[in-house]
């Protein structure tokens, strides 16, 4: 039972913290997107953004056991 329990435990931590990270993202995104007018340098922002999320969401995801 306590195995069960734990799991559940688990599941609604990491389905937080993952929709905290989601709505945080979206909310950094909207702001650089106002931030930044030329198209060029939003397409350069975007690539470096996109090759760090690359990197980094296989390192979060390991470390929190997806």
């Amino acid at each position: 039972m306590a195995a069960i329990f734990a799991e559940l435990l688990f599941y609604v931590i990491r389905s937080l913290v993952g929709e905290g990270l989601r709505q945080a993202a979206f909310v950094i995104c909207a702001w650089l997107d106002k931030q930044i007018h030329s198209r060029t340098a939003k397409l350069v922002v975007g690539g470096l953004l996109g090759l760090a999320a690359f990197i980094l969401i296989p390192v979060f995801a390991g470390l929190l056991g997806l």
